[in-house]
């Protein structure tokens, strides 16, 4: 018998870019449940900083002005050329979120996720 491997509303595959925004999804909902106040915030995935130097950036945060929500910003393909699996990759967006997150808010790493640097 021949017929579809799933359902039309499930995807077969998803692209790169899906599953890095999920990771980062992922990610500030664990934090969400500890920082409420990051519901404010937008969280946003870009392929690359559009202003290289010297180094390139994992991420970077921008202060909330008026008019515009504060904004964190996850560079997906720095990311994905550091680490060579899903479980490595999952662990290096984590800890990008929580490193822009404790910026955003004035805060250590270790104060917006006890367990940031531990895994």
């Amino acid at each position: 018998m021949r017929g579809p491997v799933a359902p039309p509303q499930v995807p077969l595959s998803a692209s790169r870019g899906e599953v890095f925004r999920d990771l980062v999804q992922d990610s500030v909902e664990r934090l969400e449940r500890r920082w409420p106040q990051l519901a404010e915030v937008d969280f946003v995935v870009l392929d690359v900083p559009s202003d290289l130097e010297d180094s390139v950036p994992l991420g970077s945060a921008v202060s909330a002005a008026k008019g515009r929500p504060a904004q964190i910003v996850v560079y997906r393909r720095p990311i994905e050329i550091r680490t060579k699996n899903r479980d490595e990759r999952s662990l290096l967006v984590h800890e990008v979120v929580v490193e822009q997150v404790a910026e955003l808010l004035g805060l250590a790493p270790e104060s917006v996720d006890p367990r940031y640097g531990q895994d």
